[in-house]
């Protein structure tokens, strides 16, 4: 019963965010198709409930045709692919909003594990406590971005995702999403140039 009134919850709160917001949402599109002339959004196959790949949403935030250095950089503020405004964008983590349509859709939560790259390792090397994570749809927002975001290890992130998945409440749900939303407001846990 929890997770139908999850999806309601979901479902209402996406919504009116993506109303409320359409006109900064168009505001930040234009920024990025204004620095290069390039799409709007970047698109990537990602792992979602029951590991079933889906396509997630952001805002680009770099060149184009940066993706076939992905390895071999960092992905940071000083990350040579990133345009300025991406930078910017990245920074306050408003690349991500786009997502509030992926929650609506429904192949995402507004918080759950953060969905894992179709191309990192093969769900096969996936330990128990890994794999405890496509047990709930894949969120915006997780425990494991509240505690440490990019400053903690996968083993650490795979461990809050599974203490989420075990302990899940709507009332973790609230919690996790004010927490978010200070950190946001700090820039708490993202990447300084």
């Amino acid at each position: 019963m929890q997770f139908i009134i999850k999806r309601i919850f979901d479902f209402c709160i996406a919504s009116l965010l993506f109303i409320a917001l359409l006109p900064f949402l168009l505001l930040i599109g234009f920024g990025v198709w204004l620095e290069d002339r390039g799409p709007i959004f970047y698109c990537q196959q990602r792992f979602g409930k029951n590991a079933k790949p889906f396509e997630i949403y952001k805002f680009r935030s770099m060149q184009m045709g940066s993706d076939s250095l992905r390895d071999e950089l960092p992905g940071n503020p000083s990350d040579p692919r990133l345009t300025q405004f991406g930078r910017f964008i990245r920074a306050w983590s408003l690349d991500e909003l786009p997502q509030l349509w992926n929650v609506i859709k429904g192949n995402m939560s507004l918080v759950g594990p953060r969905p894992r790259n179709t191309d990192d390792p093969p769900l096969s090397q996936y330990n128990e406590i890994q794999k405890i994570r496509f047990k709930v749809k894949p969120g915006i927002t997780g425990l494991a971005q509240i505690k440490g975001r990019n400053r903690i290890s996968w083993e650490e992130i795979a461990g809050w995702d599974a203490q989420y998945v075990k302990n899940f409440s709507l009332w973790l749900d609230l919690k996790i999403l004010l927490v978010t939303f200070a950190k946001v407001l700090k820039r708490d846990g993202v990447y300084r140039s």
